[in-house]
């Protein structure tokens, strides 16, 4: 598998904003927990093509606002829809916040999930500790590991196909699967020894998609994605959609207007720095 500074890299804004309203909802979410009114200085972690910048600046206008991201596609569609806000690439496993005043708030919509549970770990102490008191960190993960629509692609990866062959030998950093990201105790107990308060909760979206094939679409622009980059372009990664769509149909019930529900948990968390 990619390192998360090649897999966003990779990513395309167009497919990923297919789906614009539900990726951004959980960032409309987390910004009415903060415990904010005027922050001085924002920084959007892994903003993507900017939906998640854009609910921050409509949020707090008067803010001094950037994004970092890695993926030049995502942050070429960031500049054209917020052109007046400043946008870096950088990984943020490596992101060194530049000198001058404090962050009043570092915030992030799904971007640490993509790191290796140990990585992810020592990368939010880093960054929670560039923060001075009063200063807020928050971020959200999807916590999809267990879901059929995540289960299913590792599933197909394991049967037998065209594709199987690409998928076998793979050493731990190369495997496609993401590691499941900490239980919501675990985030707790990291993070209240630096911070004087520490919220956390889980959410559950229930997305009704119009069949198997809207899920492919909605995976494609994130979690299905470095199942793909395993394989080659052409009949072999086609087989495998083919196969993963069919696995779909088998595990979502169709709803009362034949129609199909996409749940999707995630996990939140607001942590004032002490």
């Amino acid at each position: 598998m990619p390192s998360p500074a090649q897999t966003r890299d990779e990513w395309s804004a167009a497919q990923y904003l297919k789906f614009r309203n539900q990726r951004t909802h959980a960032a409309f979410d987390l910004v009415g927990q903060l415990p904010l009114f005027s922050p001085a200085r924002v920084i959007d972690l892994g903003c993507g093509p900017g939906n998640s910048t854009e609910v921050l600046a409509s949020r707090f206008p008067d803010a001094d606002i950037s994004g970092v991201d890695s993926s030049s596609d995502m942050l070429d569609r960031a500049r054209r829809t917020l052109p007046r806000i400043r946008f870096v690439q950088a990984d943020v496993r490596t992101y060194d916040l530049a000198p001058g005043p404090g962050v009043d708030l570092l915030f992030s919509n799904a971007v640490f999930h993509w790191m290796r549970r140990g990585e992810r770990v020592r990368t939010i102490i880093r960054l929670l500790k560039t923060q001075t008191a009063g200063n807020v960190f928050a971020f959200q993960m999807p916590d999809y590991h267990e879901e059929p629509s995540h289960r299913a692609m590792r599933e197909i990866a394991a049967a037998e196909g065209s594709w199987r062959k690409y998928f076998q030998g793979l050493d731990a950093e190369d495997r496609p699967e993401l590691d499941p990201i900490e239980s919501p105790a675990e985030y707790y107990n990291m993070l209240i020894p630096y911070c004087d308060r520490v919220d956390v909760w889980h959410t559950c979206y229930q997305h009704v998609m119009n069949g198997p094939r809207d899920i492919v679409e909605w995976v494609k622009g994130s979690g299905l994605q470095p199942f793909l980059n395993a394989l080659p372009e052409g009949v072999v990664r086609n087989d495998y959609l083919q196969a993963y769509e069919k696995r779909l149909e088998e595990v979502y019930s169709r709803l009362a207007d034949g129609k199909i529900m996409l749940r999707y948990p995630r996990l939140f968390v607001v942590a004032v720095r002490k």
